[in-house]
């Protein structure tokens, strides 16, 4: 298994943006310090679904709409959360290992909201504050599952099948940009110095 120094190495010698998707932001971070075996795409996946399940828990008790079956309601569709977003996990790992697709930046300025957006108009409609049509339940639903498995697939399937290459001991680095070397000016290097450019001058007169 390749050591830390092998590892920075590595990711040292790509481009500036090839790092970042490589490497990712705080949260692909923290997936990353877990054991494969629990960062796994569909667990992440799952637990996605599973806090979205837990967002859910006031506007289902507080909700007016068979208020008095609430609690069996939540734990009905909280098994359908875990499933579908376990299950898109475990869809776009078997997909990345057929495309070999690296990891791509998700776009977050899109992704982050989504679920807040969803939730609030849940909410609305779960409290009777006003009646949605079904066809906006289903946008509702969407904003609130979508986030999830959109990551996973863009960002943590790719980084995890990488993470799963580095523990076999493979290059998960084939292909993929390496940052070119800067060629400084001996003048540059030297500044002002008059006794070292004459030296630099005399080298390369031989």
């Amino acid at each position: 298994m390749p050591t830390n120094e092998t590892w920075m190495t590595k990711v040292e010698a790509l481009a500036p943006a090839e790092q970042e998707t490589l490497l990712g932001t705080s949260l692909s971070r923290r997936f990353a310090r877990l054991p494969l075996w629990l960062s796994h795409p569909a667990n992440i996946g799952g637990f996605y679904g599973l806090l979205v399940a837990l967002a859910l828990l006031l506007p289902y008790a507080f909700g007016d709409q068979n208020n008095e079956v609430w609690g069996v309601q939540w734990i009905y569709h909280t098994s359908l959360l875990l499933v579908a977003c376990a299950l898109s996990g475990f869809i776009s790992l078997v997909m990345i290992s057929i495309s070999k697709r690296h990891p791509v930046a998700p776009p977050r300025q899109i992704l982050y909201p989504m679920p807040f957006l969803g939730l609030a108009l849940l909410s609305v409609d779960r409290v009777g504050m006003m009646t949605m049509p079904s066809w906006l339940i289903t946008v509702v639903w969407a904003l609130l599952l979508l986030p999830g498995p959109v990551y996973v697939h863009l960002s943590w399937a790719p980084r995890w099948r990488l993470l799963c290459m580095i523990e076999d001991g493979n290059d998960p680095f084939v292909g993929m940009e390496v940052k070119a070397e800067e060629n400084v000016e001996a003048e540059e290097m030297v500044g002002e110095d008059t006794e070292m450019l004459e030296v630099v001058d005399a080298f390369e007169s031989e």
